[in-house]
């Protein structure tokens, strides 16, 4: 998104009455709730696939830090 739109979507905003400014930041606020429950659920997809296809380890914090000392 430009610059300009996001000016133009604050200067919309601040026009608004109090009420209705509380009733897009809500919408706002579970918008953004959302974005960041489908990143996580992708991100398990993920991890979940690379476990499944071998390209990860499982172990203890002890043995990560002696594969990281190898």
């Amino acid at each position: 998104m430009e610059n300009s739109n996001i000016a133009k979507v604050i200067e919309e905003f601040n026009h608004l009455p109090p009420d209705d400014k509380e009733y897009v930041a809500e919408i706002i606020r579970k918008h953004m709730i959302e974005l960041k429950r489908d990143r996580i659920s992708k991100r398990a997809r993920e991890a979940r696939t690379n476990l499944e296809s071998g390209t990860v380890k499982t172990g203890t914090v002890k043995e990560l830090m002696e594969d990281l000392d190898c």
